[in-house]
Formats: C-alpha cells, sequence, structure tokens
C-alpha cells in the first residue's frame, strides 16, 4: 500500500510525516512522530485523553484521520509549554487535579481550548466544555478548580 506525505505544522513546527490511508492521527503523533503525551484510553472519541486542536478546534485525534492534517495546525501537550509550564499545568500541580495521568493531557488541551476561547467561564461552562473528557481518579472538582482559578489568574495578569 503506497504511503501518503503529510505536511502539516505541529506545536509550530512544519513536519512533514508519511502515513498509511487508515492511520488515525493520534497513532501517527505516537508512533511515527514520537509525541506521546496524547494517551489512548479509549479509541472511538469517548474519553478525550487523545485531545488535540486542529487549527484551534478541539478533536480527539483518535478519530482523526493522519492525513487530514495536511495543510493544517496541530498542538499537543507537547506545544502547550515552551520555557515555563502554561498556566494550566502549574494550577493542575499545585491544585493536584490529576493522579494516574491518562486523562491529563485531554483535560488541559481542552481547558487551554475553553480558555482561549472564553477568559471568563462560568463553573458550568467549565463543566460542560470539560464533558467529553474522562477522568476516574479526581473526581473532576479538583479539575474544574484549577481552571477556574487559572481562568482568574490568567485575566489578573492581563490587567
Amino acid at each position: 500500500m503506497a504511503k501518503i506525505h503529510v505536511s502539516t505544522t505541529i506545536n509550530g513546527e512544519p513536519t512533514e510525516f508519511l502515513c498509511d490511508a487508515g492511520d488515525s492521527m493520534l497513532d501517527a503523533l505516537r508512533d511515527t512522530l514520537g509525541l506521546t503525551g496524547s494517551k489512548e484510553g479509549c479509541g472511538t472519541g469517548d474519553c478525550g485523553a487523545c485531545s488535540v486542536t486542529l487549527d484551534g478546534r478541539l478533536v480527539c485525534s483518535c478519530l482523526m484521520l493522519a492525513a487530514e492534517a495536511d495543510g493544517h495546525k496541530v498542538e499537543t501537550i507537547e506545544g502547550m509549554a515552551s520555557d515555563h509550564l502554561h498556566p494550566l499545568q502549574q494550577k493542575f500541580l499545585e491544585s493536584a487535579a490529576l493522579q494516574c495521568g491518562i486523562c491529563t493531557p485531554g483535560m488541559l488541551i481542552a481547558a487551554k481550548s475553553l480558555l482561549e476561547r472564553n477568559p471568563d467561564p462560568t463553573e458550568t461552562e467549565v463543566r460542560f466544555w470539560l464533558a467529553g473528557n474522562l477522568c476516574r481518579c479526581t473526581g473532576y472538582d479538583k479539575i474544574v478548580r484549577a481552571v477556574m482559578e487559572t481562568a482568574a489568574d490568567m485575566r489578573e495578569a492581563a490587567r
């Protein structure tokens, strides 16, 4: 079977890779590109552990074909921090909003996507936005509090 050439931007870096027609973006990220931050929790788009953004839109990378990234921008958890942790990552650590870590990359990407669209979300809006990300360890309250506190901190820093 012929490989498909994909030319994309991942975490701000121009990237090219070859994939099979049926390869998911999650498989390409993890197996081809060595970006193992996104996790496969279910493989059916039900858990959100593999969440990435495609041109700023939150998607489950297990449901997306790798070839669909051609010409687009993808952001993974590896691209969230540069020299320092992103404020959400720092607040997750400080708030103990993570345990086993399977859901954490997807939760962080989803939360970042929310705060980019809505810097002042209500608790209901945070819970609604994160509803596609399942966590079996933390019970969500610490995660929601971490997102709410990060939003407040980021608004204060912007003043």
